[in-house]
């Protein structure tokens, strides 16, 4: 279907202006500062610790093809890791109140490949100001691959995507490694949506991370190794991080629970707040595993980033119990799963139901 060249909501509802008073007094109170925060300096630099360390042994002392392969599993998961933190808060701007910091954070997600100027307005921009709204929110829509929105055409191999998705979640990084960042650069496009050209200091950041990536991830280890050796352990390593990116975000919003709205096809209108519609169409998961949350940088407190993107995520877990608070005296249905197995069910369950047949009149 061809989706509206803009889309509108609601004004602000009682329920944004409560919540939005709540949290703040909250800071207040307690006096934490929303970004900043000690506990996120000191997870970056074990994080980086362990990538660096890891990718050290791998290129310079791994010997046996086992070693490589068991190594590059680990990298995958250390790049997950700082996509999850350091790269997310910083390319919101909640990982300080300096935005020359938020930047040099951002500029980890170009270390491991992607562009962090293409992802601040393919994420930032879009997919939280259109969360699952079909032709807009980027993040749902993977072409005649898959089908995640009652309002994308079928295919019949969607029928089958409840299986073969799970393989293909592996090939996500290095499918934006390689093809998504130069395609909508090139393009000038996301979706829909025109993407301004990198000027200036982008553009610098963006040739400087694409430099140090190549180096990084294929010069220097080929020096080394053989070139074959080399892909292939960085095939294990995105391939690792594919899959845990996409399981994590795959559980916040493709999921049964979640809505994917229609706006009026001739005006664009969504006849509910902004703020309503991001809790409608998005889900928590797992919130008392605390070794979870530190992982995966609070993003099973996805409620809660999409309304408070800007505060640093490590307050999400105290900020959940107020939104969740407020959304039951307002009226609005709170989606949390209980554990990561149910969340994946539902998941399943839910590409499952959009593979079938769609009913006809």
């Amino acid at each position: 279907m061809q989706s509206p060249a803009k889309i509108t909501y609601n004004p602000s509802s009682e329920f944004q202006h409560a919540l939005k008073k709540r949290v703040e007094r909250y800071f207040r109170m307690t006096g934490r500062s929303t970004r900043d925060s000690v506990r996120m300096y000191v997870k970056s630099a074990i994080i980086m610790t362990a990538f660096v360390s890891v990718y050290v042994v791998l290129v310079f002392a791994a010997t046996a093809l086992w070693q490589a392969a068991l190594l590059s599993v680990a990298l995958g998961v250390c790049i997950a890791a700082i996509g999850f933190n350091i790269q997310h808060d910083g390319g919101h701007g909640a990982y300080s109140k300096q935005n020359w910091v938020n930047r040099i954070m951002a500029f980890s997600l170009d270390m491991v490949g992607a562009s962090s100027y293409v992802w601040a307005r393919k994420h930032n921009v879009l997919h939280h100001t259109y969360t699952n709204l079909a032709g807009h929110d980027d993040d749902i829509d993977l072409g005649w691959l898959a089908r995640f929105s009652p309002d994308q055409p079928r295919h019949w191999h969607h029928r089958l995507q409840h299986i073969y998705m799970w393989v293909l979640y592996s090939v996500i990084i290095p499918k934006w490694n390689f093809r998504d960042d130069w395609s909508q650069l090139f393009s000038k496009k996301i979706g829909s949506h025109r993407l301004p050209p990198p000027k200036g200091g982008d553009l610098f950041q963006l040739v400087l991370g694409k430099i140090v990536w190549v180096s990084l991830f294929f010069v220097l280890p080929a020096i080394l190794h053989p070139f074959l050796a080399v892909a292939m352990c960085y095939l294990i390593a995105a391939g690792t991080a594919g899959i845990i990116v996409s399981i994590v975000f795959q559980l916040a919003h493709v999921v049964e629970e979640a809505t994917f709205p229609t706006p009026d096809p001739e005006t664009g209108h969504i006849d509910t707040p902004w703020a309503v519609h991001e809790v409608e169409t998005t889900a928590d998961f797992a919130q008392g595993n605390r070794a979870l949350s530190w992982y995966v940088g609070g993003l099973n407190f996805q409620i809660e980033h999409h309304l408070f993107p800007r505060i640093c995520h490590v307050h999400y877990p105290k900020i959940a119990r107020i939104v969740e608070k407020t959304c039951k005296q307002h009226g609005i249905a709170y989606h949390s799963f209980p554990t990561v197995s149910s969340a994946v069910r539902s998941h399943y369950h839910h590409l499952r139901h959009m593979g079938k047949p769609v009913p006809t009149a």
